[in-house]
């Protein structure tokens, strides 16, 4: 199978079995992602993500912003966030985004890497606070960078190069049976900010 030629078809299921992935490429234009890239970094509410690993709570590099339509508590590796009220700039992402996908969110989790020594481990999008199954949108933006997916069976592992401007979504099983993470570079001294835009329970706001 060519993979490269599906890279960009939004219809294009990453994952072989249990769960759905799909990358639709850049979906503005490298002036946009620019513009919104600086504006995002300058003007949300950045603050260092604190979350706890073996029951310890650790401060980290990366920053986040948690923005929704409500003031949502959202609990994520053991630490809760009340969201902030959306930005213009952020709904109008929001907007271009659920067009795209075809479907909508009540949601944004930013977080801003500062450069390749920020990353993620392996985890998934299971909190009980998010809709079971819905789908979750990663606006990417800024250095492109290798995102990797990891089947809790089998270890089975797919990668992709997630690029300025870019869009994937992920939806189905694919939190229930697959954890991502966002790999170190070595080296790299370029910032990048994602946007992952979800839709919350209603009988968990």
């Amino acid at each position: 199978m060519d993979l490269f030629a599906d890279q960009h078809d939004p219809k294009h299921n990453w994952l072989p079995y249990d769960g759905e992935v799909y990358y639709h490429g850049p979906v503005m234009s490298c002036t946009e992602a620019d513009g919104h890239l600086q504006h995002l970094r300058q003007t949300l509410a950045w603050q260092p993500d604190r979350v706890k690993v073996m029951g310890k709570l650790i401060t980290t590099r990366r920053m986040v912003a948690w923005y929704a339509s409500q003031p949502f508590a959202y609990t994520y590796s053991g630490v809760t966030k009340t969201a902030l009220p959306w930005t213009d700039a952020l709904l109008r992402l929001k907007q271009l985004v659920e067009a795209d996908t075809d479907a909508t969110y009540n949601a944004c989790l930013a977080n801003m890497y500062h450069d390749g020594r920020d990353g993620m481990a392996y985890h998934s999008d299971n909190e009980k606070d998010l809709l079971p199954q819905a789908p979750i949108a990663s606006l990417s933006l800024g250095a492109e960078r290798r995102f990797c997916f990891k089947h809790k069976r089998t270890n089975e592992v797919v990668e992709l190069h997630l690029a300025h401007g870019s869009l994937l979504v992920m939806q189905g099983k694919t939190q229930t049976n697959w954890r991502h993470r966002l790999p170190i570079v070595a080296g790299l001294d370029k910032p990048r900010v994602n946007l992952t835009f979800r839709t919350l329970s209603p009988a968990e706001s």
